[in-house]
């Protein structure tokens, strides 16, 4: 809820609630896909347009989500409708609800709000679900602040199915959306 702003001529906190959202490509090219397809651009090339983006800054990115290009179907309006808004809003307000009915009597609302070591000692996900993050951290591809942030989205992805904690399914989808590697999780409409 604040910024700090240092400077040589001293330190201003001030208050701030933001939401960031980076888009980048995934390569020189903008073509780059997990297969490859359609990418003329060498590997060396892309790791080194990738690396643009610094670890510390990506470690601040709760949500990793590749988007496909648009296919002309879609574009026609030819291709699958997904749900409609007014259905995703009301899961959406479902979940708020039990975010606030879970966190009554606390000073958070929302489950962005809720302190790491809170969410590791209090609002426990269920017995085993942390292996495959204990894992990811074990390996370097998760730091501290980064299983606080995958708890805080598996919370999420819990309330948004109407579980009561979160699941190793639910830290799956979380860790998936944080990385960017697929794990096989199930991003149903309910999860997602």
């Amino acid at each position: 809820g604040h910024v700090v702003v240092a400077r040589s001529a001293g330190v201003v906190r001030l208050p701030a609630r933001f939401l960031m959202v980076l888009a980048a490509n995934p390569c020189p090219c903008g073509r780059h896909t997990l297969s490859g397809a359609g990418c003329e651009c060498p590997p060396a090339s892309v790791r080194r347009y990738q690396a643009r983006l610094s670890g510390p800054l990506l470690d601040r990115v709760d949500l990793r989500v590749a988007v496909d290009p648009v296919k002309r179907a879609d574009l026609m309006g030819q291709g699958g409708r997904g749900e409609s808004t007014a259905t995703v809003a009301a899961r959406v307000r479902e979940a708020r609800v039990r975010a606030a009915e879970r966190l009554a009597g606390t000073p958070w609302t929302t489950n962005s709000e809720v302190p790491g070591h809170e969410l590791r000692t209090r609002l426990v996900a269920a017995p085993g679900a942390l292996v495959a993050a204990e894992r990811d951290m074990e390996r370097g591809l998760l730091t501290a602040r980064g299983l606080d942030r995958v708890l805080r989205v598996a919370w999420t992805v819990a309330d948004l199915r109407g579980a009561g904690r979160p699941d190793a399914s639910d830290i799956a989808v979380a860790l998936e959306l944080r990385t960017g590697i697929p794990r096989g999780a199930p991003m149903t409409a309910g999860a997602a």
